[in-house]
């Protein structure tokens, strides 16, 4: 019996794999993604090379694939996809249900990572990596100029480690989760130390310390640290996430997801504003007063980096969580209290509350750590976030994330440019 031919069977009508892909709307290979995922059951045919596949299961999954375009496009000319990972409302956010805040209170980055990736909690989580991937990441990072920035450092990371692994190309969730717990460390350990005498283990945030600051960190920056990881896993989607599920739709790899993840946060509107905030706690630490410095920034046309949020109409609840722990922190009360002090000098104006980013330049400016230290935080902690959604979008329709371009162009057809 030929593939194309329907076959009949005792549980009901069979369909081809051709009548298969024209009744999804796909090509014939993307259905055997679809058995390949689980999303489809297939039957071989006695003695003949084509498999059939049931009429109702086929119609049920055309009718899911509807269902998410139309929940993909999207009304008011924004896109929306559905996710069961992170909720923002009433400027509180959960992960799977649960208060982000309150995850971070009281669990690791690692533990929380867990939690977002499977809906389980694995006390005392611990992620590790081979030493062959650690070995080939930190060879690429060590290769690159000595000015190359840390996000520069991570995409390196990313790829060198993606290089070693012939088993990227398995999207199992399994092989996936494999690669996460691997992946992250990977990137902290291809940073270069700035503490040669560190032990290099332990939770993650104490490895990442190693390669941030000089100084020597106390249970309470520890704990900061930490918690800014965890906070920063996912916040819905955010550009680099719907990046990373873009990539993801189109059956990229995780180490390439990730890699469209990394790519986008270098903006100066995503990834790097708490460096931005964090010159700013300095500049206002040095003159001794706000009001100056906001002054300039307004002249000069500029945001006042680390104020608002558009998901948020009060304050960012990351900010108050960390802002909490920092008032623990020895040394961190000057750059507390220019932070203080920004809100107040700009809420004479607008209604400007503190977001995460400015908690998060109080942590760096006061612990010795560079300017960009928390744009390596924010992108080490949204790794986990990442592979929370390329595991979604695994899952989904492949290629669902492609929109269709609207021309506005000189209309064809033109003549030949000369």
């Amino acid at each position: 019996m030929r593939d194309h031919e329907p076959h009949p069977g005792p549980t009901g009508q069979r369909l081809s794999t051709k009548e298969t892909a024209e009744l999804l709307g796909v090509k014939p290979e993307t259905v055997y993604a679809y058995v390949s995922r689980g999303q489809l059951s297939s039957r071989r045919v006695p003695g003949g090379r084509g498999s059939t596949f049931d009429a109702k299961e086929v119609e049920g999954l055309a009718r899911r694939n509807r269902r998410e375009s139309s929940a993909t496009s999207g009304t008011g000319g924004e896109l929306s996809v559905r996710t069961r990972i992170t909720l923002i409302d009433t400027d509180r956010y959960y992960f799977r249900g649960v208060d982000a805040t309150e995850l971070a209170a009281r669990h690791s980055y690692e533990e929380v990572a867990e939690w977002l990736w499977t809906g389980q909690l694995r006390p005392g989580a611990t992620f590790t990596a081979p030493e062959a991937t650690v070995t080939a990441a930190r060879r690429a990072v060590d290769a690159m100029p000595q000015h190359t920035a840390p996000t520069d450092r991570l995409r390196v990371a990313a790829i060198a480690a993606a290089a070693a692994d012939p088993l990227r190309f398995d999207l199992s969730e399994e092989a996936v989760l494999g690669t996460a717990r691997s992946l992250i460390p990977t990137l902290v350990a291809a940073l270069p130390l700035a503490r040669h005498d560190h032990r290099d283990d332990g939770p993650l945030a104490h490895r990442l310390w190693a390669r941030l600051s000089k100084r020597t960190a106390d249970d309470s920056s520890l704990r900061a640290l930490d918690t800014a990881l965890a906070l920063l896993i996912d916040h819905d989607l955010a550009a680099s996430t719907l990046a990373v599920r873009v990539a993801a739709s189109a059956r990229a790899h995780a180490y390439a997801a990730v890699s469209a993840g990394l790519g986008v946060i270098e903006g100066p509107l995503h990834g790097a504003a708490g460096g931005l905030a964090h010159k700013l706690l300095l500049e206002v630490i040095d003159q001794g007063d706000a009001a100056p410095v906001i002054a300039d920034e307004l002249r000069a046309g500029r945001r006042i980096p680390g104020l608002g949020h558009r998901l948020y109409s009060g304050e960012d609840p990351r900010a108050r969580a960390l802002f909490d722990l920092l008032e623990d922190i020895p040394g961190a009360a000057p750059a507390l209290a220019a932070a203080r002090d920004i809100v107040a000098t700009t809420a004479r104006h607008a209604p400007l509350h503190a977001n995460v980013d400015l908690a998060l330049g109080v942590l760096t400016a006061s612990s010795g750590m560079p300017a960009t230290a928390s744009e390596t935080i924010f992108a080490v902690a949204r790794t986990a976030g990442w592979i929370a959604h390329a595991l979604e979008e695994y899952e989904e329709r492949p290629l669902r994330m492609r929109p269709s371009g609207h021309y506005v162009g000189p209309r064809p057809p033109r003549p030949l440019p000369e």
